[in-house]
């Protein structure tokens, strides 16, 4: 944990005892702060997330968030640089020092292309789907789950190679669901942490025994998949219209047909939509499959036989 905390003048600030410029400001959302800053030490440019911690709690959750960064070393998993807790009076600020991605998030490309009247061609999903899957394989062997997969919580590297962030909403892959209070606890923290276009079937209405897995990220991941292909995720519209996604999701999804799209990607689409969380494939399944679709390497020939 980071130790050296002070605001300093001209827009610095320092983080385990070294100086970082304040550049500019990136985003904000609920309780949290993001802002561009640039390492006077190396020159390198960070994404800083300022995380307002009002009780206890927060700051629990905002010490949980740093500790899962730093369960991975991985390419397809977002690092954590340093992690620090400010006190403002009677309340805490949490800091993430994270790297930052010029080219934004998946959804930006998403959007970017879209803005053109293009989307993105299914060599590409196919690479960014197995790199994404790369990263869940990683989080579900240690025994957790992401939980708020969506395209805005995928960032894109120099080369194109996604990156998952925003692992706030993390936890046990495996939940046993053993009474009603239990279940309405869960369903209640979903409702919170987990957005409700990409939002498993199973979390808007959970059972009183039941077991809830790493699944819902399977899930989550054919919203994602939808959306590289469609432009939108298949319940955006839905959120936006005001209509029901709970009631939405417990019917099996009815996938646009397109020449863009070969039968086998919208039979993967097809698989990771299964209502049914016990009859939706594990991640390593979908990596097998995903490898054996991969378009040969630029510059790389193959030969039919």
């Amino acid at each position: 944990m980071g130790h050296a905390l002070c605001v300093c003048s001209r827009g610095t600030v320092i983080i385990d005892n070294k100086r970082y410029l304040f550049i500019q400001k990136l985003g904000e959302g609920g309780f949290s702060y993001v802002d561009l800053v640039e390492g006077l030490h190396d020159g390198h440019f960070y994404a800083l997330k300022r995380i307002l911690c009002h009780e206890q709690q927060d700051r629990e959750e905002a010490q949980r968030e740093a500790d899962m960064h730093r369960l991975f070393h991985h390419p397809n998993i977002l690092r954590l640089v340093a992690y620090c807790l400010k006190e403002r009076g009677a309340k805490h600020e949490a800091w993430l020092l994270l790297p930052f991605f010029k080219r934004g998030t998946l959804w930006n490309e998403i959007e970017r292309l879209k803005d053109k009247g293009n989307f993105l061609t299914e060599d590409q999903i196919l690479r960014l789907l197995l790199g994404i899957c790369r990263g869940l394989e990683a989080i579900h062997a240690k025994g957790y789950a992401h939980r708020d997969l969506k395209p805005t919580n995928i960032l894109l590297g120099d080369e194109g190679q996604p990156v998952l962030m925003d692992l706030g909403s993390m936890n046990q892959a495996c939940i046993h669901v053993e009474s009603s209070r239990q279940a309405l606890t869960l369903q209640d923290w979903a409702a919170q942490r987990c957005t409700i276009s990409y939002r498993a079937p199973e979390l808007f209405s959970v059972q009183s025994h039941c077991v809830i897995d790493e699944r819902t990220d399977v899930w989550s991941l054919g919203c994602v998949l939808y959306a590289m292909m469609f432009g939108e995720g298949p319940y955006d519209m839905v959120f936006q219209k005001g209509d029901s996604v709970a009631l939405a999701v417990q019917n099996q999804l009815s996938i646009p047909q397109s020449p863009r799209h070969s039968s086998a990607v919208r039979q993967l689409l097809a698989s990771m939509m299964t209502v049914d969380p016990q009859q939706r494939p594990h991640i390593p399944v979908l990596l097998s499959q995903l490898e054996a679709l991969q378009p040969p390497a630029p510059g790389q020939h193959t030969t039919q036989i």
